[in-house]
């Protein structure tokens, strides 16, 4: 089929079937985190044990050693970003882990009644 050269083509109906579509169960169980507070929560419960394992502090020194070695003016906040991120995912206690898990499913087993 040629498009007219003077006038865009036509969407396809695939476009409304699009808009149309369900949320994902992720977007929908984040949805019902949010509604109901469950995800402040949880949020304030990961942010209590990152700094009581000591996990707030490591990343603050990984953050200075860097911007020490490249130099205060040569660093942005978005090389910092770059750098830290897959370090600090990395050293998540398991414990800390777990814990928010269990939280999650516990949430997910009440919502579901």
């Amino acid at each position: 089929m040629r498009n007219s050269v003077n006038r865009p083509p036509t969407p396809d109906d695939t476009a409304e079937e699009e808009e149309e579509k369900q949320p994902s169960l992720h977007e929908t169980i984040n949805i019902k985190l949010i509604e109901s507070g469950e995800k402040e929560r949880l949020t304030e419960l990961l942010r209590e044990r990152l700094i009581e394992c000591g996990w707030k502090d490591e990343m603050k020194a990984l953050c200075r050693a860097f911007i020490k070695k490249k130099g205060r003016n040569n660093v942005t906040v978005d090389d910092l970003v770059h750098v830290i991120t897959p370090k600090g995912r990395v050293s998540i206690p398991d414990s800390v882990k777990a814990e928010l898990l269990q939280r999650i499913r516990s949430f997910l087993v009440q919502a579901a009644v």
